[in-house]
């Protein structure tokens, strides 16, 4: 990809992630991309990767397949959370339409191991019907946009990480901890001690910045609700890191180039 005589391609990366913001870091320096990232702006104060970023929806897959055409778009690049499914549907129907090629790149779920008491459902409403039969003090950690789902569970305490504040609606009963990781197992070991955590509530975001509460919770014995994640949209490749998403690029624009 670094032949000067070929034209400069255009990358889009629907980011937001640690792996979006690593791979922007890997293409960038490529003279022949032209490397831009998409960010959603739920996040205040984002971490901006390197090269060219906007911010902001596109209006759903046909607005987004108007923009991949009309910034001559050559590869799309998912990198958005593992939970993002709206915006992973909608980048898989917008490149059917738009005619670009489109891999999502997703991190590794987290698997249980031993020692591990796991319960695991596929939605936060399953996850807040489990919630009563297991404890009384929730370790809530699955963002501020979900928070409607528990907040008719007036009977039980909850401790919510985020990023940003949330907004209502939310339980009644709650205390909420600013806070961004990577986190420690040692910080999560103290969080869990200091508020009388008896249940700890996750999404399976995967990745190390975050899975030190499994560790703190293990060690415990305390029992984890795990929500599981969204397919990948049929037919949609996936690579499991930045290196092999730049691989599955470099075969695609050189497919391209030699047409």
């Amino acid at each position: 990809m670094n032949d000067a005589a070929r034209p400069v391609r255009h990358v889009l990366i629907l980011g937001g992630t640690t792996e979006a913001r690593r791979l922007a870091g890997l293409l960038v320096p490529d003279p022949s991309l032209r490397v831009t990232s998409s960010l959603a702006g739920r996040v205040a104060a984002p971490r901006l990767p390197a090269g060219e970023v906007r911010i902001g929806g596109f209006g759903g897959p046909e607005g987004l397949a108007r923009w991949l055409r009309a910034h001559a778009v050559d590869a799309l690049i998912d990198a958005t959370h593992p939970f993002a499914d709206t915006i992973s549907g909608n980048a898989a129907r917008a490149a059917v339409t738009a005619h670009v090629p489109l891999l999502a790149l997703r991190r590794p779920g987290w698997v249980p191991g031993p020692g591990d008491t796991w319960h695991q459902v596929t939605s936060l409403d399953e996850a807040a019907a489990a919630l009563p039969a297991l404890g009384s003090r929730i370790f809530l950690t699955t963002g501020r946009m979900g928070l409607a789902h528990f907040a008719h569970l007036t009977d039980l305490w909850f401790l919510v990480r985020s990023v940003d504040a949330p907004e209502p609606p939310f339980p009644p009963r709650m205390e909420v901890l600013l806070d961004r990781g990577p986190f420690t197992v040692e910080g999560e070991r103290a969080l869990l001690r200091e508020h009388h955590i008896d249940v700890v509530v996750t999404k399976d975001s995967g990745a190390a910045a975050t899975a030190a509460k499994l560790t703190a919770a293990r060690e415990a014995g305390l029992p984890v609700v795990v929500v599981q994640r969204p397919p990948v949209p049929e037919g949609v490749p996936v690579a499991a890191d930045p290196e092999g998403a730049v691989e599955w690029l470099r075969g695609i624009l050189s497919g391209a180039g030699s047409d």
